[in-house]
């Protein structure tokens, strides 16, 4: 049995606003707001009870108790982390959300500054002819397969990584997303729309990457890959499905360079 005799250790355990769980030896415990161990005794405040009490120091599995309050408490410590980074991140992407600027369009941040990229002029290509797509002229229905298109087999504006991200600022409530883009011959192609005589009717064939979305604001979201993706041709794209309605920001993405290579060029944008 141990005992502790004529020295008085004051190990005293207290977490305010915490209760604790006091084990003893067969198996049973109680909830106490803090203990402490005098002489051959552990005096411990019952929360069950509000007062004092004592049992006696060979009946008490300190190691257990111990144990549980250590792993409580670096359990407690590691939310505590998670809340504080998520709140850093919240704070870091409203100041980002604030960067932003108001008129409608696609933006990076490089280096602290806001970037805009430049909406592509889109052409319509069918076997009736190639024609400039404008949004703000109502778009003619020709019954068949259209193709939406870009100029060149490469965009103006390169960015290096795998993951870029951008911020979209919607002109209207529409969807979004991030396309890839299929150059052949001497274009890029954005999507296929297949239209139904008759009915009128448009099914869209697009390759769309998954991303993730952020909404910063009423009509401010941030948007970047779920998965690294592979140099390519790509744009941002604000669209109405079926409707043929689309604005596209095209960007043409490189591997960064190897380590220890020459330094990164500044993004084309």
């Amino acid at each position: 049995m141990l005992r502790l005799v004529g020295i008085l250790i004051l190990a005293v355990f207290a977490l305010p606003a915490a209760n604790r769980k006091l084990y003893l030896k067969d198996g049973t415990y109680h909830i106490v707001r803090e203990y402490k161990i005098v002489e051959d005794r552990v005096s411990f405040y019952s929360v069950e009870r509000s007062q004092w009490e004592e049992i006696p120091l060979e009946l008490a599995d300190l190691e257990r108790t111990e144990r549980e309050a250590r792993e409580g408490e670096e359990s407690r410590r590691a939310e505590i982390e998670i809340v504080e980074q998520e709140e850093k991140l919240e704070r870091q992407v409203r100041r980002e959300g604030r960067m932003i600027p108001q008129e409608p369009g696609v933006y990076r941040l490089v280096e602290g500054k806001v970037v805009a990229l430049k909406e592509a002029e889109l052409k319509l290509s069918s076997s009736k002819g190639r024609s400039i797509l404008k949004a703000i002229t109502p778009i003619p229905i020709i019954a068949g397969k259209t193709s939406v298109e870009i100029d060149g087999v490469k965009s103006a504006a390169v960015i290096e990584g795998a993951s870029p991200e951008f911020y979209i600022r919607l002109s209207a409530l529409q969807r979004f997303g991030i396309f890839r883009l299929t150059p052949k011959k001497e274009v890029r192609l954005v999507e296929t729309w297949n239209i139904v005589p008759v009915a009128e009717e448009v099914f869209e064939e697009r390759e769309e990457v998954e991303v993730f979305r952020q909404q910063l604001d009423e009509a401010l979201y941030k948007l970047w890959p779920m998965q690294p993706l592979p140099p390519g041709e790509y744009a941002v794209v604000e669209y109405t499905q079926g409707e043929r309605n689309i604005q596209v920001w095209d960007f043409s993405l490189e591997a960064p360079p190897p380590a220890g290579g020459q330094a990164a060029r500044a993004p084309g944008l």
